[in-house]
């Protein structure tokens, strides 16, 4: 497998069924016997290796990150409780330039029914070049299939292998090889259900729905916060006017204008009181306790003409 150095690879490991409950493990070393267990199935993974078991398709995968000149040689690997360990070598070939052999991204991912195309960048003859999957059939030729996908090759961009599955179904998932003489790169395909409409348009109804249900529900809350806040301002409203009246007990009088300036009230012979910044004068010239009061005495029409 041809690698970039500082980045990572995922390398898939087939096994047979009778090892799926296994422990599976990367082997680090050109060597067998002398390699080291870098990462077992039955370990925490580590920063620079990790391991995974799909039990389902018989597939455990490998990833080394920060690759370096150093990360060369493996050993995929199946633990044998009664015998030698299972076991097969892969070699990467870490480079600094451009890859032999490359995909933009090594993980796919396509919907039930659809398509997807994968795009190979080699530096060889093309007519070495051919499209497998993990313990199945290769195509070679312009057409063909694999496991009932339709697979079709694309060789008229210089230097680039492209390959399109169509019809695609939950069991195309898995790992394919882009190959080209003795090297591979490996791609792993995952196939879901594509969003029907009906569920899309049922969200978004249930969305809106949701939304005006909110929206109703606080303009009833403002429309009942408003009604309290004027309910409230009426009450002290007439409490104030309440204690002026008591202000003015003293003259039997009803008020009739009033600000924060002056009161003017009138008693039942109609005769007018005036209240400025609370001192009350009267007709007296000489005011009363500290002259601050003033009765004004005329008619209901004379007040009109004097509120004018």
């Amino acid at each position: 497998v041809s690698v970039k150095a500082g980045g990572s690879i995922s390398i898939p490991c087939l096994y047979s069924s009778q090892y799926t409950n296994h422990v599976k493990y990367l082997c680090k070393g050109y060597y067998w016997n002398y390699c080291t267990h870098e990462v077992k199935t039955n370990q925490k993974n580590s920063a620079k290796f990790s391991i995974s078991d799909d039990k389902i398709q018989k597939i455990f995968t490998v990833t080394v990150n920060k690759l370096t000149n150093n990360d060369s040689h493996y050993w995929c690997a199946v633990e044998i409780n009664d015998g030698a360990d299972d076991r097969d070598y892969f070699h990467l070939s870490v480079t600094t330039g451009t890859n032999s052999l490359y995909v933009d991204n090594q993980e796919k991912t396509a919907f039930l029914g659809g398509d997807v195309t994968i795009k190979c960048h080699h530096q060889r003859n093309p007519g070495e070049m051919r499209w497998c999957r993990m313990g199945s059939s290769c195509v070679t030729q312009r057409s063909g299939s694999i496991d009932g996908t339709e697979v079709t090759i694309d060789r008229n961009v210089p230097n680039v292998f492209s390959v399109t599955m169509r019809g695609l179904k939950t069991e195309s998932s898995g790992w394919y090889l882009c190959v080209s003489g003795n090297l591979q790169f490996p791609v792993r395909l995952t196939v879901t259900e594509q969003p029907t409409k009906s569920k899309y348009y049922n969200y978004k109804r249930e969305t809106y729905r949701n939304a005006s249900f909110g929206r109703t529900e606080t303009l009833i809350l403002t429309r009942v916060l408003i009604f309290t806040l004027l309910s409230a301002f009426f009450f002290w409203f007439m409490l104030k006017i309440h204690s002026k009246q008591l202000n003015f007990d003293q003259y039997n009088c009803v008020i009739l204008l009033f600000s924060s300036c002056f009161y003017i009230c009138i008693d039942s012979n109609q005769n007018l009181y005036c209240k400025m910044n609370k001192c009350i004068f009267t007709k007296k010239t000489e005011p009363q306790n500290k002259g601050t009061s003033l009765r004004v005495e005329m008619s209901l029409h004379h007040f009109d003409r004097v509120i004018i």
